[in-house]
């Protein structure tokens, strides 16, 4: 008789490998929904993203013809290429779903909201964005977020006994 022995079934691995945060988006905005997307890239961005090698600092996303899209995120490039290489600050197409656009779309259209790039990170070999919409804060409410932390982070030393 022969007998097949099964192997046990691996769990799928979801872990994002973060490469990016744009730490200013969360200070500046409020953020109320969050969205992840692919992002359409060339060959030597996604290696210079791998090597650390860019920046969420300034970057934006807009709707434009039914399509969402990456404006001011800085890839330099890569060293080792050649002709490869693209403009560093070019607009990038971002893979979002119809449904996801069209949710997108209607609240970008309210008034003082933003889309915002939060993280780029690597999800099964592919590079993807979180993208959230957010209304910006004013002066006052940055202030209330610090305090807050604040108070927070001193909590949590009297709780463990670092006064």
């Amino acid at each position: 008789m022969h007998t097949t022995e099964q192997k046990p079934d691996k769990a799928p691995n979801h872990s994002k490998k973060i490469v990016l945060h744009n730490r200013r988006a969360r200070h500046e905005y409020f953020i109320e929904d969050i969205f992840e997307a692919g992002l359409q890239l060339v060959g030597t961005e996604v290696k210079s993203i791998r090597a650390g090698q860019a920046n969420l600092q300034d970057a934006f996303c807009r709707v434009e013809h039914g399509e969402v899209w990456l404006f001011n995120m800085h890839i330099s490039p890569f060293d080792h290429g050649t002709h490869w290489n693209v403009e560093p600050t070019r607009k990038r197409k971002l893979l979002l779903h119809r449904r996801e656009i069209d949710i997108v779309q209607a609240k970008m259209e309210q008034k003082g909201l933003a889309l915002i790039p939060l993280a780029l990170f690597f999800q099964h070999g592919f590079a993807k964005v979180e993208i959230g919409i957010g209304k910006g804060k004013k002066l006052f409410d940055k202030r209330d977020s610090i305090a807050k932390r604040d108070q927070e982070r001193d909590e949590r030393r009297s709780v463990f006994g670092r006064d």
